[in-house]
């Protein structure tokens, strides 16, 4: 499951740059099997940040986090180590 924490975090690290006030939804990652479980865990962190909206639920990740979230991204997924600035 810590992979993938990583591959959501890269996906709006990276792919989309949800950080801080620019949020995705929530339904744009169902295709993670664990995303419950994953939001829960993140969240309690402090590492993901949650919107809830009328009709979705927005997430983006926590800028006070950065560097924690970009090194635990890199420790599960070495291949992508310095794409995240």
């Amino acid at each position: 499951m810590e992979k993938e924490k990583a591959q959501l975090m890269f996906k709006l690290a990276f792919s989309k740059k949800n950080w801080g006030a620019k949020y995705d939804r929530l339904e744009h990652f169902k295709r993670f099997e664990n995303l419950d479980n994953i939001i829960k865990e993140l969240n309690k962190l402090g590492w993901l940040l949650i919107t809830k909206k009328p009709n979705y639920t927005g997430i983006s990740l926590n800028t006070q986090y950065k560097k924690e979230i970009l090194e635990f991204i890199e420790a599960q997924m070495p291949e992508v180590r310095g794409w995240i600035k």
